[in-house]
């Protein structure tokens, strides 16, 4: 048996007339809370902890480029989706897939003689420019 991830708890609409802060809850016939698993809370303020050291970013820059790489491929090449049934046939399409995405970037990239090109913006990257706002350093 699986553990379950979080703790809810319902209460009654009626069982809230004494609460004070009941003017910032919901409106609804029930109230619900989720309480994390000691455990899992234990690892939410593990990772949080860790965040704040400054060696952790070059770490998740390592994790944001292949994250970056999952949503070009679900995005940008349908991933998400499958247009072939069957475990083999839809393995071939992500590998062909994959290749294509690949071929893709190092067309774009500039011969080892000359400078590298920088990549093209994001369409996030476009919406700020066109506004004037400034890019996130992420």
């Amino acid at each position: 048996m699986q553990e379950p991830i979080s703790v809810t708890v319902r209460f009654d609409a009626r069982q809230c007339g004494r609460c004070p802060e009941q003017a910032k809850c919901t409106p609804g016939t029930f109230r619900s809370l989720h309480f994390p698993t000691r455990r899992l809370h234990e690892l939410q303020v593990k990772n949080r902890a860790d965040q704040q050291d400054p060696d952790w970013r070059p770490l998740y820059g390592l994790r944001s480029g292949a994250e970056g790489s999952i949503e070009e491929f679900v995005d940008g090449h349908r991933g998400r989706r499958c247009r072939y049934r069957g475990l083999a046939k839809t393995h071939v399409q992500h590998v062909l897939t994959a290749l294509a995405i690949n071929v893709e970037r190092l067309s774009l990239q500039e011969p080892a003689d000359g400078p590298c090109r920088p990549r093209p913006p994001t369409a996030f990257q476009q919406y700020l420019d066109k506004r004037g706002l400034p890019r996130p350093l992420w």
